[in-house]
């Protein structure tokens, strides 16, 4: 009976495997290049996170969202933030009806789908920002009272313009931390700005085919958590996370010069995850020390806050957990 049981399970991490590759594939056919960006986008999904990718306008990152939906089979809701948007219009409001014994009814918002694309979630005010919070966290909505429950999948997926531009409302740190995630979406090179002109400027459709629905997807994320993690790889994670506190005996000069304050547990937690998800993806039960530090920058990143003497330096996030991950594999 055992025999059976490790032979049904190799052949489900096996189809896991190949309709993972379909979706890249995919969703390759119309994205032109990011295929990190897409690669780790998918290991989010794969291990029930949030992600938030940050740019310039016009690199494809709504198109980018849209199409994990369609080819994911995700319902799919966008949301604009503009600083005039209200915590209702996400959340849905109370209308009223012609119903005599139930005078109001719910309409629910866009909050109530699969895949939600926060669409420059910094352009909107911090009180709208919040009404996220509840859903990322918690994957329930409360509205005049009630709690209702969202359907399984949820993933909120945001994108952000750089916060030196005019007219944005940078995250609060409780927000940042939600996302298991932060992308930077690079400018397109040379090569691939004339293949999106090809596919963009002329007559041909590209029409994307589901190759993954919902029952399929939760059963892959099933498979993530079951994914093995050794001592030393939780002990290389556990130092890159506690490494990130300037008041640390483990950190570096950089971290003590330029940190604010560190990841918390939560990141240790999205970190695991994350490389749990990479380790299915690369075809074993195990995750290994490659895994945490291939994670490592869109995952801790956004965790870490810079001082003053940072900013003023143009010290960045990854040059400091880049050094932190060489002094992790050195030790």
């Amino acid at each position: 009976m055992k025999r059976v049981d490790v032979a049904d399970k190799e052949l489900a991490y096996k189809e896991a495997i190949e309709k993972i590759e379909q979706v890249k594939r995919e969703v390759g056919r119309y994205i032109v290049g990011q295929k990190d960006i897409i690669d780790t986008l998918v290991l989010t999904i794969l291990a029930g996170g949030h992600a938030l990718l940050e740019g310039l306008p016009g690199l494809g990152k709504t198109m980018l969202v849209r199409s994990l939906s369609d080819v994911m089979e995700l319902s799919f809701s966008r949301v604009q933030f503009t600083p005039d948007l209200m915590p209702t219009d996400i959340t849905g409001t109370m209308v009223m009806s012609h119903d005599k014994d139930e005078p109001f009814t719910f309409h629910k918002g866009p909050l109530f789908h699969h895949l939600v694309l926060a669409d420059e979630i910094n352009r909107s005010t911090p009180k709208t920002q919040s009404a996220l919070l509840e859903a990322m966290a918690e994957q329930t909505v409360t509205v005049v009272g009630e709690t209702m429950k969202l359907e399984k999948p949820f993933f909120v997926l945001a994108t952000q313009n750089p916060i030196d531009l005019e007219g944005t409302y940078p995250l609060p740190e409780a927000q940042m931390d939600r996302f298991m995630c932060k992308l930077l979406v690079p400018h397109p090179q040379k090569e691939e700005l004339k293949e999106i002109v090809r596919r963009t400027t002329g007559t041909e459709e590209i029409h994307l085919q589901s190759v993954m629905d919902r029952a399929e997807l939760l059963g892959i994320q099933k498979l993530v958590k079951e994914i093995m993690v050794g001592d030393e790889v939780l002990d290389f994670a556990i130092f890159l996370v506690e490494s990130t506190h300037p008041d640390r005996e483990s950190s570096s000069e950089l971290v003590k010069r330029y940190i604010e304050y560190g990841s918390g547990p939560r990141g240790l937690q999205n970190l695991i995850l994350m490389a749990k998800a990479r380790a299915l993806v690369s075809g074993r039960y195990h995750v290994s020390i490659g895994d945490i530090k291939h994670t490592a920058l869109p995952v801790l990143r956004h965790r870490i806050s810079l001082n003053f003497e940072a900013e003023a330096m143009n010290v960045k996030e990854d040059e400091i957990l880049m050094d932190l991950i060489k002094r992790g594999a050195g030790s």
